[in-house]
């Protein structure tokens, strides 16, 4: 270990303070213990002067030096500091005693057998100072007193002459060291210790170590944190230790440097030569900076590191201290103290720039509102004096009413006026409910009397006029069931149809009831409408169909529950169930003969639900069908087709998959009639003829079948197996019919192609026949519906009405029906109906509008 080092030494300076030698034995007194001073409640074991390095030889300070004498305390409590580090200027300080007191060589005597431990009865003065400041006479009494031996003497001459030889070498070595580091190159290590003198005798000339130079040329840097910073706190800034070559240059004492320390650690005390420039900064400037940067979220942080709790609005100035300290600024609290003047000026500005703001924005919420409410007095005053306005056509009314002066014509003006004048007051103040009482009375004088069945079209433009006042905005959505106008019609004209409905109108002729409905049709509410629905035509067509016999009737039930299917629809339902019982009673003893059961039943199919109707047929229809198709007989000689009428009469009414199963019956023998015909070599000309005929009386709808398809054309293939003279199959057989499928097949596909190749001439004959009889193609309902649109009139088929089986149509304002076989147009006229012409048609039109006007 190197001379210059320090090492712990347990000295025996002030063990034999405070006491006396009592017949060659020591007795000390009891020591009083120290009171503790700042410095060791700060630094505890590490204070100045309270340490193990108080007995360090050349490392303390004066007042280390001080203390030398005094005895150390070693049952003194261990305190423990903080994790901070030492400020910068004391280790500064600190390191600079150091290094003058390592310029002293101290001797440390050896005792007999011991190594760096004081001997028997020696007294450790180790440093210069120490031995300055005691006096000789003092220590040599002292010496006399402790070791009063001659041995003691030996030791003493002994410890001074090892004194003088180290003294000597140290200053040896010293004056070595300089010239070999004077010597060495500029990237050696600069030390005086053994470490250097042993790795230049290896050969070493200066630079990095190892073979290839990979070694550093510095130690690794320790860096100093600030003053009161825990370690992981905030991640601050660290200084990095100068390198080793600067500590070296530094440990080399300049009058320049140290001067320039003093001057350094008391800057704050000079006045700066040169004065920056001052800037300031308008409170409009620092609120468009403000604006600028953005918007800051306020918060509050409490910094607790120091001695006062210190609460800052962010992080930016939290170390501005301790940095300000670092890099020498002058009256660091001062400037920090002015800092926070500072910031609360601009925080004193901010808010009051924010309550400005506010109240600003005040001021125009309240001339919004101002103008508001000018506009709201305004309004109400204008609704004022309407409402003097509308008072006073309301008490003139009210006179004319009194005095028996008023009329529809008058009513109607003077609340058209008031609707045209004040419309929002109109709907506010609901004046159709005043308008409604005062025409109330006025429209029962009208309609006192009336019968709707005879004069339908009675009073509609009135109620036209009427419903626009009572109606207003909505007068195209008459929904409301308590809106004026539909009480006004529930008042008056309800209860004439109702008187009407329940006395002269007969459900069995519903033609009354339905111009009726039809003049009225834009002027019922719903409502009004289903009132009249339910309570006067619902009750009459139940009672009719409860006593409706089919046996008596002479008119057919559909005819006068048909035409009210649009307007009754799902309500007929109950009717529906007593219609079937009817008929099942009267099926019972029906013959398929009797066409008058295919007449009454066939409009009831699209009525009836899918479920009934198949159940009706099957139990009434289809088993006395089979019965008659059982009966046929068929004779190519002479044939009775009576039977065949009657069931193909049906093949529209009975279902398909049931129909097929009827006509099963009749192809078995139509193709046992014929295997037995061929057979017997007729002539092929009347037997085409007869299949042919056969074809002709099948309806479309069983030709279209695929079956039926494939039953004549099995006759078809019997026919072309005896044209060719080969066998032919009798009917029935299993292979043949496989046969003939195939045939049929081939056959089918075969026609397909000669009809298309066929097709093209004949389209064009066909265009350029139409080309030239165009004309006489078009049919009387076509002529009638170019007429119809010629002179901008409606024409429309009316749902679920006939006349002696004829569809009829609206023309306008008139009913109508077409007979196409005979080419004749009759209009209904009254009660009756009429043979008309086109330009009649247009002149009965014409005379139904006068009437409703």
């Amino acid at each position: 270990m190197d001379d210059n080092e320090e090492m712990e030494k347990f000295g025996m300076d002030n063990d034999y303070e405070d006491g006396q030698w009592i017949g060659g034995e020591f007795y000390g007194t009891r020591r009083k213990k120290r009171s503790q001073t700042k410095d060791d409640i700060l630094y505890g074991v590490f204070a100045t002067g309270d340490s193990d390095s108080d007995s360090y030889e050349g490392s303390g300070s004066k007042k280390r030096k001080k203390d030398l004498n005094k005895k150390t305390d070693y049952s003194k409590p261990v305190n423990f500091v903080s994790g901070s580090v030492m400020p910068r200027q004391e280790i500064d300080r600190n390191s600079k005693d150091d290094s003058d007191l390592m310029d002293e060589d101290d001797t440390k005597p050896a005792g007999l057998g011991f190594g760096a431990s004081a001997g028997i009865g020696f007294n450790n003065a180790s440093s210069k100072n120490a031995t300055r400041e005691v006096d000789a006479h003092e220590e040599k009494d002292e010496e006399e007193d402790i070791l009063p031996t001659a041995f003691g003497k030996k030791i003493k001459e002994a410890a001074r002459l090892r004194r003088e030889e180290k003294n000597k070498s140290v200053l040896a070595k010293k004056s070595s060291g300089k010239k070999e580091l004077d010597s060495a190159g500029a990237g050696a290590y600069q030390t005086f210790g053994k470490g250097y003198t042993l790795i230049q005798k290896m050969g070493y000339q200066g630079g990095a170590l190892g073979i290839k130079k990979q070694g550093i040329l510095t130690p690794i840097e320790v860096k100093l944190r600030p003053k009161n910073s825990g370690l992981g706190f905030n991640e601050p800034k660290e200084a990095a230790r100068p390198v080793l070559q600067e500590l070296e240059e530094k440990s080399i004492p300049h009058p320049s440097q140290s001067s320039e320390g003093r001057s350094k650690e008391n800057l704050w005390s000079k006045k700066d030569l040169k004065k920056k420039k001052k800037v300031y900064v308008t409170a409009e400037e620092l609120l468009a900076q403000k604006q600028e940067r953005g918007i800051e979220i306020s918060q509050k942080i409490f910094d607790m590191r120091g001695p006062q709790v210190r609460v800052l609005s962010d992080l930016k100035n939290l170390n501005a201290e301790d940095e300000a300290r670092e890099n020498g600024v002058r009256m660091p609290e001062l400037q920090h103290n002015i800092r926070l003047v500072v910031d609360l000026a601009e925080l004193d500005i901010q808010r009051l720039d924010k309550d400005l703001r506010n109240e600003r924005e005040t001021v125009v919420a309240l001339q919004k509102e101002k103008e508001r409410l000018q506009k709201e007095a305004h309004h109400q005053k204008q609704q004022l004096e309407n409402m003097e306005e509308i008072e006073s056509a309301l008490d003139k009314i009210g006179g004319m009413s009194s005095s028996g002066t008023l009329t529809l014509e008058t009513l109607a003006k003077s609340f058209g006026d008031l609707q045209k004048r004040f419309l929002d007051d109109y709907t506010i103040c609901n004046l159709s409910c005043i308008a409604c009482s005062y025409a109330v009375p006025l429209f029962i004088r009208i309609f006192q009397g009336w019968d709707p069945l005879q004069n339908p079209t009675h009073g509609v433009e009135v109620v036209s006029l009427w419903r626009k006042l009572l109606l207003g905005k909505d007068s195209f959505s008459i929904s409301a069931t308590a809106s004026p106008y539909t009480q006004l019609l529930m008042e008056v004209i309800f209860p004439a149809v109702r008187i009407s409905g329940t006395n002269s109108w007969q459900a069995r002729d519903p033609e009354p009831m339905l111009r009726f409905l039809e003049s009225w049709e834009q002027l019922l509410p719903p409502p009004v409408l289903q009132s009249m629905l339910d309570n006067v035509i619902m009750p009459k067509i139940s009672a009719a169909v409860d006593s409706w016999d089919p046996r008596r009737e002479t008119i057919p039930i559909h005819s006068w529950i048909h035409p009210w299917l649009p307007l009754l629809g799902h309500k007929l339902e109950n009717c529906y169930h007593t219609i079937r019982n009817r008929l099942a009673n009267v099926l019972h003893a029906w013959h398929p003969s009797d066409m008058s059961a295919y007449y009454i039943l066939s409009p009831w199919k699209s009525v009836f639900d899918t479920a009934s109707w198949e159940h009706l047929m099957v139990r009434y229809i289809i088993p006395k069908l089979l019965t008659v198709m059982h009966e046929l007989q068929i004779n190519p000689a002479n044939q009775n087709l009576d039977q065949f009428y009657w069931v193909r009469t049906w093949a529209t009414a009975v279902p398909t998959h049931h129909m097929l199963q009827l006509m099963d019956i009749f192809f078995n023998k139509w193709q046992e009639v014929l295997y037995h015909w061929l057979c017997s070599k007729p002539n092929f000309e009347e037997v085409t003829k007869w299949y042919l005929g056969w074809k002709e009386l099948l309806p479309p709808e069983l030709q279209a079948n695929e079956h039926i398809r494939l039953r004549l054309n099995l006759g078809l293939d019997m026919m072309n197996q005896a044209v060719e003279g080969m066998e032919v199959a009798p009917p029935g057989l299993k292979e043949n019919i496989s046969y003939l499928r195939v045939r049929e097949q081939r056959q089918f596909e075969t026609q397909k192609k000669a009809a298309a190749a066929q097709a093209q001439p004949r389209a064009d004959s066909g265009n350029q026949a139409d080309a030239t009889n165009g004309e006489h193609e078009m049919s009387l309902k076509e002529v009638i519906e170019i007429h119809a649109q010629q002179n901008g009139l409606l024409f429309k088929p009316k749902v679920g009405r006939t006349q002696d089986g004829h569809q009829i149509y609206g023309f306008g304002n008139i009913s109508i029906i077409i007979d196409s076989l005979n080419q004749k147009v009759f209009a209904q006229t009254d009660d009756r109906w009429s043979l008309v012409s086109l330009e009649q048609l247009l002149e009965l039109h014409n005379h139904s509008r006068s009437k409703r006007r």
